[in-house]
């Protein structure tokens, strides 16, 4: 079979013996498709000689139906002083590799007939100025009808001023598919903008428009393009080949292979979980474990999985005894298996959980299992914090007694709230807590005020998203772990970094999440060292003027694994009066919390003008009309040295 390449950049079958030509007539015109191997030879300039034809099937469109019947075929580019523009194919009935002797031998005559097959020229596919002929058509959806890839021909719809406002489908083969499911020959007639409506303006659809005003082949890059199908996005990777014919594009492309994206996915999110799958074949003894599962066992991968009947030898003593029979009933029953139990590693002792069921046969023998194993050690560490936590407030305060009641007695109960200011280490400190609502629907704004066994404070305000007793409770979890742990001595940073993660791996729908201030002030020195977990910044007023401080970083409680928080430090001078306060004494719907912040600053200093420096903290969280959120402020305020 000979090839010339026609201005288009499509092949054109000049000449042929051995073919049918009812086979000849199918290939006579190929558009300018990727994976042709008569194109490829001409456009490197090097034979392309196929010899595998399952490998070869896979890379290139093959003649002939089916294309078995020519198993070895070889492609040789005729030779010329320019861009090659023809090319001889040889399809040979025999299978096997071309020998040296005999590609010596075609190459030898194909450069031997260079002079006579460059004569031919190109045929006749293109009229003048590279109008396409009116059967084009029809040739082409005889082509694109045997190609095994999606590919389509597109002819440019023009408005009245000649510019391209879409593109219309006019041959497309069977793969082809649009957005809406619509496949091959039912995409005829149907424009692009329809079938694939957001390429407009993109790279894509410049491309188009250069191909058919230059005559170059637009081969972009790997883009993303989003569907959306039953109501959800979807993302995919297209590559795009675009080649004119005449006054027309032929386009064709690749959707890249999600399996390694969907790979990186369950590696990425077995990791996030901590947890990894696992399978054992019971009939051939064969056992597959994801990489995750070698890492929750820190063991090597090197020595292999561990087989189910061998898994209550890794456990410790202790939890043998209940593994062991889950095993059992696992394997001779085939009962599901939900089970706790520990490991020894080299970081210490792991907590791992182990979710399976088993496969079984028609006689109801289980002949395979499969299910995760998950390393929940960090939420039993939390749990155990929790615990410890709960038991030194018991000890320490007594406040959490199990017959109180819940409702409105309970923010009263856990938020003391004095009639009169307090004095904690050489300070007075007021205090305001006002309730969005009374009643059972109380919030999760919440403040500590206390002095520590060194003699030095602890000031706290808290507030955690929500209303009613869910958030109660986690207020009530944060202010005593808190307190606990600055009593024992707990740096700042390291009683923010326990309670995010304690917040974290608690079980709750949806997850709790919480924003706090808190400070320790040592009276010899009048400094006070303060945190944050995306709070407010305190407010300073300071000889008469009134400035917020600059906030070290600290994202808010439960929002991010790993979280890293910093501590500022600042010296209080004698006058100086230092506000602690939750957002609903600054926040209005839809206005920016910068307004609601300077809004703030100016009361407390026209408050403070006007003597009412002993009630402020009650004054301003009074002034709020509405109530539409908890209020909770400490006002810290350094007595006058007279």
């Amino acid at each position: 079979m000979i090839y010339t390449v026609s201005a288009a950049g499509s092949l054109e079958l000049t000449g042929h013996a051995g073919v049918d030509e009812e086979l000849a007539d199918q290939w006579r015109h190929v558009p300018p498709l990727s994976g042709v191997a008569a194109l490829e030879a001409i456009a490197a300039r090097h034979a392309v000689w196929l010899e595998d034809p399952a490998e070869d099937a896979r890379r290139y469109l093959l003649i002939g139906n089916p294309p078995e019947r020519w198993p070895s075929r070889a492609w040789i580019p005729v030779p010329s002083d320019g861009l090659a523009r023809a090319a001889v194919g040889f399809l040979r009935s025999r299978p096997g590799p071309f020998d040296a002797d005999m590609r010596a031998l075609l190459s030898q005559a194909v450069r031997l007939c260079g002079a006579l097959l460059g004569a031919f020229g190109r045929t006749g596919g293109a009229g003048p100025e590279g109008v396409v002929a009116p059967g084009v058509v029809e040739q082409v959806q005889r082509i694109l009808d045997v190609l095994s890839g999606p590919a389509v021909l597109l002819t440019p719809l023009r408005s009245t001023t000649g510019e391209i406002e879409d593109y219309r489908i006019d041959a497309a083969a069977p793969e082809s598919v649009d957005v809406a499911g619509r496949r091959g020959k039912e995409l005829i007639g149907r424009k692009i903008l329809e079938t694939y409506p957001t390429v407009a303006g993109t790279a894509l659809w410049d491309g188009y428009q250069d191909t058919l005003a230059t005559g170059a082949v637009y081969e972009g890059e790997p883009f993303r393009y989003q569907e959306v199908g039953a109501g959800f996005p979807h993302e995919s990777v297209y590559s795009v080949r675009a080649t004119r014919l005449g006054e027309r594009l032929v386009v064709s492309w690749i959707r890249h292979d999600t399996s390694e994206r969907e790979i990186r996915r369950l590696a990425d999110m077995q990791r996030l979980g901590n947890l990894g799958w696992a399978g054992w074949n019971l009939t051939t003894d064969r056992v597959v474990w994801s990489d995750q599962v070698y890492a929750i066992f820190d063991r090597d991968a090197a020595l292999g999985p561990i087989g189910l009947e061998e898994l209550p030898r890794y456990v410790l003593p202790e939890d043998q005894p209940g593994i062991g029979a889950a095993v059992r009933r696992l394997l001779r029953l085939g009962h599901a298996v939900n089970q706790s139990f520990r490991i020894t590693t080299a970081d210490g002792v792991r907590h791992l959980r182990i979710v399976v069921e088993a496969q079984t046969d028609a006689g109801g023998t289980p002949v395979e299992v499969h299910g995760f194993f998950q390393d929940v050690t960090a939420l039993r560490d939390a749990e155990l914090a929790l615990r410890e936590s709960e038991r030194a407030v018991l000890v320490q305060r007594g406040m959490l007694q199990a017959e109180r009641a819940l409702a409105a007695r309970l923010q009263a109960t856990l938020l003391p709230i004095s009639e009169q200011s307090l004095e904690l280490a050489g300070l007075c400190v007021g205090v305001a807590c006002t309730p969005a609502d009374s009643g059972v629907n109380v919030g999760g704004d919440w403040y500590s005020a206390i002095e520590l066994p060194d003699k030095s404070a602890l000031f706290v305000v808290g507030d955690v998203a929500g209303h009613g007793l869910a958030a109660v409770g986690t207020m009530a979890q944060l202010r005593f772990t808190a307190k606990g742990m600055a009593i024992t001595g707990s740096a700042l940073i390291d009683v923010l970094r326990r309670l995010n993660n304690l917040l974290l791996h608690t079980d709750s729908e949806p997850s709790a999440t919480a924003t706090m201030v808190i400070g320790r002030y040592e009276p010899e020195r009048r400094r006070l060292t303060w945190a944050r977990a995306g709070h407010l910044p305190p407010l300073l007023i300071r000889g008469g003027r009134a400035r917020f401080l600059p906030q070290p970083d600290g994202c808010l409680l439960g929002a991010a694994r790993d979280s890293a928080y910093k501590q500022a430090v600042i010296d209080l001078l004698p006058g100086d009066r230092l506000l602690l306060y939750t957002d609903g004494l600054v926040e209005e719907p839809g206005e920016d919390i910068d307004l609601g912040l300077d809004r703030l600053a100016k009361d407390a200093l026209r408050l403070l003008r006007e003597g009412v420096g002993e009630e402020l903290a009650r004054t301003l969280a009074g002034r709020r009309l509405a109530n539409r959120d908890d209020i909770c402020v400490l006002d810290i305020h350094v007595p006058d040295e007279a």
